[in-house]
């Protein structure tokens, strides 16, 4: 399984577990967020490599500052980076 589908995985079972759900969101305010996500993750059954996750992210913010202008000099400055872990617990957070 990759990285994205691991976390639609991890999402449909936070949807269905509360306590998942609130173990996942209370990363967000841990000193090592992603590592403790993907440790929470990986207890429900989830494995989701922390530098799978990285790499992920990476991948998705290269390709979309490639996509401005084709990614030259000239290109737009980005902000923020394509935060997949970010992104899932906004997503819990606001159902």
């Amino acid at each position: 399984m990759n990285v994205m589908e691991s976390l639609e995985e991890l999402k449909i079972r936070a949807r269905k577990d509360p306590e998942l759900r609130a173990k996942l969101i209370a990363t967000k305010g841990s000193k090592q967020p992603v590592s403790d996500f993907c440790n929470v993750a990986a207890q429900a059954g989830v494995i989701i490599d922390m530098m799978d996750l990285v790499c992920a992210e990476d991948e998705a913010y290269t390709a979309m500052a490639r996509s401005t202008n084709g990614g030259g000099e000239n290109s737009p400055r980005l902000l923020g980076e394509a935060d997949y872990h970010e992104l899932f617990l906004m997503e819990l957070e606001e159902e």
